[in-house]
């Protein structure tokens, strides 16, 4: 209930709804060690999946999102005795990965994979190589890595597939971030109507669609050229250091998706409806519980989040 309610407060009311009179407190302790025994048992390797994914499409994807923190402030205590803290916005990064049919859409039959950590890219990686592995990630037919610009995805990728033995991936810009990109060097030119962005954003776009990468690079080098602000700058090497991953028409034909829509609605599901609101301010470890909990409840694979919990070495070592 505290999962997959927007509160503790709403778990409380539910549960007293029917017959179980549990103060707050109590429920907080419960679904703490509820998470804590979850992430124990899969750090110890005994989670096992059945599925399997041989000759299928694999994608894989991660974000950030965005909550507060409760965080101490140094100093001394307010008139009650209460300690200060400052609700600092953290990104917690998710990742999902998940299965998909010829037409590039997501497989419904393969409950997808999602999980969370507030604990840095490094550590979504390691989250990313331990699914990957546990599926038997070498025997998939094809894998791609679709995902936005950002360098702390990209700058790890490779290393991530060499090191379980991959030996042909794909890796993707999401195509609707592509066109936000678009847009924003459009609206840094000076003069241009918005008949006239508008018109431009809409070749371009098609253009990247059909295959023609290098065409769009090429006219955005032309729209730069001679100009030293430092938006625009960045917009260009944006596109020219993420170049290869510009494909959408191969990747499109060969059954893949072009956008990253399901990491977004990832994201909003676990941690914009639940983890995200206003003047609600999380402890980092409850908080780091929470996405666990709420990721496998969204994945559908909450039967296997009690299978962990309950596992008979964890109980045994607990």
């Amino acid at each position: 209930m505290a999962t997959a309610l927007s509160s503790l407060e709403e778990a409380q009311t539910v549960l007293h709804e029917r017959g179980r009179k549990i103060n707050i407190k109590t429920i907080r302790n419960i679904t703490k060690r509820y998470s804590e025994r979850s992430r124990l048992a899969q750090l110890s390797q005994s989670e096992e999946f059945t599925e399997s994914i041989a000759g299928c499409r694999v994608v894989v994807s991660t974000d950030g999102g965005r909550i507060r923190l409760r965080e101490k402030k140094r100093g001394p205590k307010t008139k009650k005795g209460r300690n200060r803290y400052k609700g600092s916005w953290r990104e917690p990064k998710v990742l999902i990965i998940y299965v998909v049919n010829d037409d590039g859409r997501m497989n419904r039959s393969f409950a997808p994979f999602i999980d969370g950590t507030l604990k840095g890219p490094d550590a979504i990686f390691s989250m990313i190589k331990y699914y990957l592995e546990k599926i038997g990630i070498c025997k998939a037919d094809k894998i791609l890595f679709v995902a936005d610009g950002a360098r702390w995805i990209w700058n790890r990728v490779a290393k991530l597939m060499i090191s379980m033995g991959v030996n042909k991936w794909y890796e993707l810009l999401d195509f609707y971030h592509v066109v936000e990109h678009l847009g924003k060097i459009s609206e840094l030119q000076k003069g241009w109507k918005k008949v006239e962005r508008n018109k431009w954003v809409k070749k371009n776009r098609n253009l990247l669609l059909k295959g023609k990468s290098i065409e769009v690079i090429n006219e955005i080098r032309q729209v730069c050229k001679g100009k030293r602000g430092k938006k625009l700058k960045r917009e260009r090497e944006y596109f020219i250091r993420n170049q290869k991953r510009l494909c959408f028409e191969q990747r499109k034909n060969e059954g893949l998706p072009i956008g990253s829509g399901a990491m977004e609605s990832a994201i909003r599901r676990v941690v914009n409806l639940r983890l995200k609101s206003a003047s609600t301010y999380w402890l980092k470890e409850t908080a780091e519980g929470m996405l666990m909990l709420r990721s496998y409840f969204k994945s559908g694979r909450w039967g296997t989040l009690k299978r962990l919990a309950f596992s008979p070495k964890i109980l045994i070592e607990g």
